[in-house]
């Protein structure tokens, strides 16, 4: 690990955060003329365009979800999956601060900044159930198309994943706001101060990336020569 791994999992996570509570906070600008496909858009080219610029660098994480799933999968130690946490929450929090430089108040203040919610009469159970899902296919996506040596479309891994997350989001949008990733709702978070029922998006993601990681790590890799 170096400046530049660092670096790239900072700037990475920024762009999520930049372009994708971005798009929310433009949807509320213009009324709704955005629209959940809109928003689910831009998170997915946000992430697919990151990982294919950046994975060659620091693997293209810019989720914690997404390090812990690795570890866990033993891809990666403990010392790299917490500094690189740190820069991607670090990511999260300036992508969401400039965001605060760009649109009004009123806008910020409706929205809080993005920051993911639970839908109307969503509880935190269902919420975290949510977020674990939608992790899980996230992270067992990205072993698929990035981590197993026997992927096909590895070149193109970012495509997969950015795909996932528009999928994802089209599904769960409406439901928890679609995060699968702590670092997505930490800094919009912090910089509007709006931590209800934050505990959902670091519980659910972690859940979920780490039984894809140990799923896909030990179930599905070790048979890789059988098939």
């Amino acid at each position: 690990m170096n400046l530049a791994w660092l670096l790239a999992e900072f700037i990475g996570t920024f762009t999520l955060i930049f372009i994708g509570a971005g798009s929310i906070c433009l949807n509320e600008m213009m009324h709704g003329g955005v629209g959940l496909l809109g928003i689910a858009t831009a998170h997915g080219l946000a992430i697919g365009v990151m990982v294919s610029a950046l994975a060659q660098i620091s693997g293209g994480k810019f989720n914690p979800a997404i390090s812990l799933g690795l570890w866990a999968g033993g891809k990666q130690g403990v010392t790299p999956t917490l500094t690189e946490i740190v820069a991607q929450l670090l990511g999260g929090v300036v992508g969401a601060l400039f965001l605060t430089w760009i649109f009004p108040s009123s806008v910020i203040s409706a929205v809080k900044l993005g920051t993911p919610a639970l839908g109307t009469d969503i509880t935190p159970g269902a919420g975290i159930f949510t977020e674990a899902i939608l992790t899980f296919l996230l992270v067992f996506t990205v072993y698929g198309a990035a981590v197993d040596t026997r992927g096909a479309f590895k070149a193109m891994g970012g495509l997969a994943i950015g795909f996932v997350i528009l999928f994802d989001i089209l599904m769960g949008g409406g439901v928890t706001g679609g995060a699968m990733n702590p670092a997505r709702a930490f800094g919009p978070a912090l910089i509007s101060g709006d931590w209800l029922n934050h505990y959902v998006y670091w519980i659910g993601p972690i859940i979920g990336g780490l039984i894809a990681g140990v799923l896909y790590s030990r179930v599905m890799m070790p048979n890789k020569h059988e098939v």
